[in-house]
């Protein structure tokens, strides 16, 4: 398959157990990036073994920053296509077959993947605004495909810290048009890098309470004269 127009994008921290297999089966579909947000452990080394070009944070960036950082890395070597996916399995590489198709062969600017279920109760009220609004299944999933122009459109990956979904959201404001696919994977079994639970509710609910914000008609003073 000819992935020299498709970049693969992963952001990953203290991934060292993983990031070396999912680099290796990801490299037959394009060119790997990662990012290493300031992992404490190999994840860098393991990466660049496994054939990835990698980059590392210094000081540490978060999710949204450090997939920031990987649109800059890809848009600097003129790739046209990214996809991210996460790096601890997840996201099973072979998927990514499917979004070449989508996001190469029959240039669709958008794709976003769908997983078989939410993990967080947070995810499932942002999950119905968004699906009512804009039709989208999973907006947090974090495998999804972009043309670069939509990048260049929105200015950047992220300006809002919100969790992924601003390059997607706008894109689908601008009229972009879009498809879905089925996600799957292994689910991870050390603690999740997300953050905990409470944290990671209020992390969501402050990304849709953004989202709804911007929905909102603008606010009119209708005071008059004094």
């Amino acid at each position: 398959m000819d992935g020299s127009s498709l970049a693969i994008l992963i952001p990953a921290y203290n991934e060292g157990g993983t990031i070396g297999t999912i680099v290796a089966q990801a490299s037959a579909y394009g060119t790997v990036i990662v990012v290493d947000d300031c992992s404490l452990d190999d994840t860098r080394a393991k990466a660049a073994e496994a054939g990835a070009i990698v980059f590392r944070n210094d000081p540490n960036r978060g999710y949204d920053g450090t997939l920031s950082r990987a649109f800059e890395e890809a848009a600097a070597r003129g790739f046209q296509f990214v996809v991210t996916i996460d790096a601890d399995g997840e996201h099973n590489p072979r998927l990514l077959a499917e979004f070449h198709r989508l996001l190469v062969d029959e240039r669709v600017p958008l794709v976003l993947g769908i997983r078989p279920k939410k993990q967080r109760f947070s995810e499932v009220a942002m999950g119905l605004y968004i699906k009512s609004r804009f039709g989208v299944e999973d907006i947090l999933c974090g495998m999804k495909g972009y043309d670069m122009r939509l990048w260049r459109e929105n200015g950047c990956f992220d300006h809002t810290n919100s969790i992924g979904t601003e390059l997607a959201v706008n894109s689908i404001r601008r009229g972009a048009p879009f498809r879905q696919t089925p996600v799957y994977g292994i689910q991870r079994a050390d603690t999740p890098r997300f953050g905990r639970p409470l944290s990671a509710n209020w992390r969501i609910f402050k990304a849709l309470w953004r989202v709804i914000h911007r929905d909102l008609p603008p606010v009119t003073d209708r005071s008059g004269p004094l």
